[in-house]
C-alpha cells in the first residue's frame, strides 16, 4: 500500500547488501520492486495505440509497459535475452486485456532495431509510441578500468540504439505519435564511477532536444524522462553490496524511487495530455535538482 507522504511511499534504506550477475533478476531483489502491479489505474489515455518499449522485461520498462496496457495500448516487449522477467511483463499486459509481443535481441545491433519496428507494425498494424529505455551500465573505480570495448558497448546500447530505432520507427508514425527516451540525473550530475553510462545519458538529453525539432513537422513529439536513483535489477547487478545497502539515501526524500513512480511521466509524454510538450526532459529524482 502506497503512503501519501512521499518520504514513505516506497522502501527506504538500509537494504540488505545484495549482489547479482548482470542483468539481474527482479524476483531475487530484496525488497522486490513495485512496478504498479497493484496500484496503477488506467483511464484510456492510450486507447487503440501500439507501443514498442525496449528494456521492458524489468524495472522502469516493466512499469511503463503495465501502465501503457492499462491505458489501452498493445505493447511489444523488447528485451536482451530469454528471461522469466519478460514473460512476467507479458502476463500483466495480457491481464489488462491487451496484446503483448515478446522479442529478444540486442538493441546495439541496427538490424535487430529495424526488425523490432517491423515486427511491431506487423503485429499491431501501426506504431504510435516508441520508448527507448534499454540501457547498460557498470561501475568503475578508475579510468584505467574502462576498456575500449566497454565504452563502445555502453554507447551502442544506450545511445546508438535510440538513433537506430527512431530512424526505423519515424516513417511508420502518424501525427500525434511520440518517442520517449530514458535519460538520467547523470545527464546533469554525472557520477564519476558511472562515466560511460553518465556520458551516454547526457548525449540522450541532447539527442532528444534535437530530434524533437527535426520531427516536429511530422507531428511526432520527442521527449525524455530523467530518473534519479530507481530500485531496479540494474542496481544489485552493477553496484557493490555496500552501495546497494544505502541506495537512494542521498535524495531529499531519503529513498530510491520505485519503477511505478516513473510510469505516469511516460504516460503523460506518450499521450495527448502532453500535446504541447516536445524536446523536454522531465526529472523524476526524489528531489535531487537538475538545474
Amino acid at each position: 500500500m502506497r503512503d501519501d507522504d512521499p518520504k514513505e511511499a516506497g522502501a527506504k534504506p538500509p537494504f540488505k547488501p545484495q549482489q547479482q550477475e548482470p542483468p539481474g533478476d527482479t524476483r531475487a531483489m530484496q525488497p522486490v520492486p513495485d512496478h504498479g502491479e497493484q496500484s496503477y489505474k488506467g483511464c484510456g489515455k492510450l486507447e487503440g495505440r501500439a507501443a514498442l518499449i525496449t528494456g521492458a522485461d524489468s524495472g522502469i520498462g516493466r512499469a511503463v509497459a503495465i501502465a501503457f496496457a492499462r491505458e489501452g495500448a498493445d505493447v511489444l516487449i523488447s528485451y536482451l535475452e530469454e528471461h522469466d522477467d519478460a514473460k512476467e511483463t507479458a502476463r500483466w499486459i495480457e491481464q489488462a486485456g491487451k496484446k503483448a509481443v515478446l522479442m529478444a535481441g540486442d538493441v546495439a545491433d541496427p538490424a535487430h532495431c529495424r526488425a523490432l519496428v517491423e515486427r511491431a507494425v506487423k503485429e499491431f498494424g501501426r506504431l504510435d509510441v516508441l520508448v527507448n529505455n534499454a540501457a547498460y551500465q557498470m561501475t568503475y573505480q578508475s579510468l584505467d578500468e574502462i576498456s575500449e570495448a566497454e565504452w563502445d558497448k555502453t554507447f551502442r546500447t544506450n545511445i546508438y540504439s535510440m538513433f537506430y530505432l527512431s530512424k526505423a520507427a519515424a516513417g511508420h508514425m502518424k501525427p500525434g505519435s511520440a518517442i520517449v527516451n530514458t535519460s538520467s540525473i547523470n545527464a546533469k550530475s554525472p557520477n564519476p564511477h558511472l562515466l560511460p553510462y553518465a556520458t551516454t545519458k547526457g548525449a540522450i538529453a541532447n539527442f532528444t532536444a534535437g530530434l524533437a525539432q527535426l520531427l516536429a513537422k511530422q507531428g511526432i513529439r520527442v521527449n525524455c524522462v530523467a530518473p534519479g536513483p530507481i530500485w531496479t535489477p540494474l542496481i544489485p547487478s552493477t553496484m557493490a553490496p555496500e552501495t546497494v545497502e544505502t541506495f537512494g539515501k542521498n535524495t531529499p526524500l531519503g529513498r530510491p524511487g520505485q519503477p511505478a513512480e516513473l510510469a505516469p511521466a511516460y504516460v503523460l509524454l506518450a499521450s495527448n495530455d502532453g500535446s504541447y510538450i516536445t524536446g523536454a526532459m522531465i526529472p523524476v529524482t526524489g528531489g535531487r535538482p537538475m538545474l
